[in-house]
């Protein structure tokens, strides 16, 4: 698991050790910020169910001008923190040990760009990306970035959020939701 452009380009990250672990592999990574390649310098994401921070730190090297990376695992955010501190990232990021709908509800800030890569079983990712569109955590014209099984059924959202486009990468099904303006 590498950083692919950027600033970090080329760094390794480490990654976390399991049977439960699915890091985002560089090809279905690359193939999401070339879709979104216009949607990060500057701007501000969220990377819920950060694992590694994989996502935010790719978002980071490319421009991004902060981060937020979530994750309710003590091993995760310790495995976060130290592939920041690799890349020199901690400055323009903030670390948050949290359950994903105790941070979304408690949380007043807007993102431009959400990344969502939770389990794949259990409801997570319909029970966040419901939340997240309910309460608006979306800037204008943003987006959120899903990560499933490729046989997910991608949910509807309410207005003024709509499912943009939909991607497959064998076993992964990768959506992109954007809240119009």
């Amino acid at each position: 698991m590498r950083v692919i452009t950027g600033s970090a380009r080329g760094k390794r990250l480490k990654e976390l050790k399991g049977s439960d672990i699915r890091p985002t592999t560089d090809r279905v990574k690359e193939a999401i910020f070339s879709s979104i390649q216009f949607e990060i310098e500057a701007r501000r994401i969220l990377d819920l169910f950060a694992g590694t921070g994989q996502m935010g730190i790719e978002a980071l090297s490319r421009g991004a001008a902060h981060c937020d990376f979530v994750d309710m695992r003590r091993e995760a955010i310790q495995m976060v923190e130290a592939n920041l501190q690799y890349t020199n990232m901690k400055e323009v990021s903030t670390v948050i040990q949290s359950d994903y709908l105790a941070y979304l509800t408690r949380n007043k800030e807007k993102y431009d760009v959400i990344f969502l890569d939770p389990p794949y079983h259990g409801g997570i990712l319909k029970n966040a990306l419901q939340t997240i569109t309910s309460i608006d955590k979306v800037t204008e014209n943003g987006i959120i970035v899903c990560e499933n099984e490729a046989e997910f059924v991608w949910p509807t959202v309410p207005e003024p959020y709509v499912l943009q486009k939909e991607y497959k990468y064998g076993k992964i099904s990768v959506a992109l939701y954007r809240r119009q303006a």
